[in-house]
């Protein structure tokens, strides 16, 4: 798989691959498509109870999984989001590290997301190509590109010996020695540090 339009296009259509994200490698795939996450936690051997990160290229996207976005909300996110296009949003002073916000997702359309607890976390990456696969595809689901239990990729060549033929495209982003982001949640005034 070697353009970006056969990407998107597999993207769309329901498929999942490993591509290098703004933290570690990702096992991607459609957050709008039941049936992509799905195959993900199949692929990952994930316990099925354990929700995933949804990566957003912008704040709006957030809305679209049933999260209610008030002038407050978007105050909070834009301290630890590296950019957005919201509307008069000031770009963030500083670079923060890569950080996952859980929110409350009002509707029960999304329960193959948040498994059943009512929130989602989302990701706004600081990486452009990333973030401009985001605004063709729409929001992904990216687990660490690994068996559950196991290191996390750090190249190609270890995602391939974790999957194989089961994915449907690699992307080769060299060698990356990135951590996972840290967790926070919004409980309505505050966002609070989950994981460090």
């Amino acid at each position: 798989m070697s353009t970006n339009s056969e990407i998107v296009e597999t993207l769309r259509a329901g498929g999942v691959g490993v591509l290098s994200t703004d933290t570690l490698y990702g096992l991607v795939g459609s957050a709008l498509l039941p049936e992509a996450v799905e195959r993900i936690y199949e692929l990952k051997r994930r316990d099925r109870e354990k929700p995933l990160i949804v990566l957003i290229a912008d704040i709006e996207d957030v809305e679209r999984f049933g999260v209610v976005l008030s002038e407050e909300l978007i105050l909070q996110l834009e301290k630890y989001w590296p950019h957005s296009s919201s509307a008069g949003a000031e770009a963030l002073r500083g670079k923060p590290g890569p950080y996952s916000v859980i929110l409350p997702s009002v509707d029960d359309e999304f329960s193959y997301l948040h498994r059943g607890g009512g929130t989602i976390a989302f990701r706004l990456p600081d990486k452009d190509d990333l973030c401009e696969l985001l605004r063709d595809v729409g929001p992904l689901v990216a687990p660490s590109a690994n068996i559950e239990g196991k290191h996390p990729a750090r190249t190609v060549e270890e995602a391939r010996r974790y999957f194989g033929d089961d994915v449907d495209f690699y992307v080769d982003g060299g060698e990356l020695s990135g951590k996972s982001s840290a967790i926070l949640e919004f409980n309505g005034d505050e966002i609070r540090v989950v994981r460090e």
